[in-house]
């Protein structure tokens, strides 16, 4: 009797130790969880943290804009909202032979095409006198825009002699050195106005589109039209992909 009890504290104390022990495991157990978890603040949630951390204003290629970006080239009404636009940086090659960085305003789903079409242009040598947003111009104002020989793209604005809105107003077009290359209204109206010299197309002066040439390849193999193609108006400088 006195060895069955001997054996029974035996036991105790055992079952004792090893519920100490193992109640020590699964205090450093749950301190080490807490130490992998952090403190969160109620009613956030990992997924809502790597939600915020994934999204960004800008996504893809080209920069965000705003209305106070786009200036004059944009007002309540358009059929795009600043959002629907991204600024886009490329390269060209000057009328000088330089390499010039230039910026053009485009609708956020042409941007990686409108990457990839200047990039394809400073590659074979094709020539842009220069790159600036409309907005840089008094009231956005086209007509000052094609004078100044500048390629550009968005405008909010209305296909002239019309109340449907251009290409440009969604930031689909793009005008390709606009005075080199103007267009021409079977009624006479001429834009820009100061174009007459270029109205002779048999010239070769470098910057000039005629059809066949490389550069209008370069965007009719990606599937935009070019206004040199149409019969009234004849647009040479215009390339578009509604």
């Amino acid at each position: 009797m006195r060895e069955a009890m001997g054996a029974m504290r035996f036991v105790t104390r055992r079952v004792v130790m090893q519920a100490g022990v193992l109640a020590g495991v699964l205090a450093v157990g749950l301190a080490a969880c807490h130490a992998a978890v952090p403190h969160r603040a109620p009613g956030h949630s990992p997924a809502a943290a790597m939600t915020s951390a994934s999204v960004t204003p800008s996504s893809g290629p080209g920069e965000a804009v705003t209305a106070a970006d786009l200036g004059a080239s944009w007002r309540p009404g358009c059929p795009v909202e600043p959002a629907q636009l991204r600024r886009v940086r490329v390269e060209f090659l000057g009328f000088d032979g330089n390499t010039h960085r230039g910026e053009l305003i485009v609708n956020r789903d042409l941007a990686p095409a409108v990457i990839e079409i200047f990039t394809e242009l400073l590659r074979i040598g094709f020539p842009i006198e220069k790159m600036h947003t409309v907005e840089r111009y008094p009231g956005a104002d086209d007509e000052l825009s094609m004078r100044d020989d500048n390629t550009s793209a968005f405008n909010c604005r209305a296909i002239p002699g019309s109340t449907r809105w251009s290409e440009h107003a969604f930031g689909r077009a793009i005008d390709i050195n606009p005075l080199l290359n103007p267009c021409i209204h079977a009624g006479g109206l001429l834009e820009p106005s100061t174009a007459s010299a270029f109205l002779d197309r048999t010239r070769t002066d470098p910057g000039l589109l005629h059809r066949g040439d490389a550069a209008v390849r370069v965007f009719l193999e990606r599937g935009w039209r070019w206004g040199g193609d149409w019969a009234d108006p004849i647009d040479y400088q215009h390339f578009e992909l509604p």
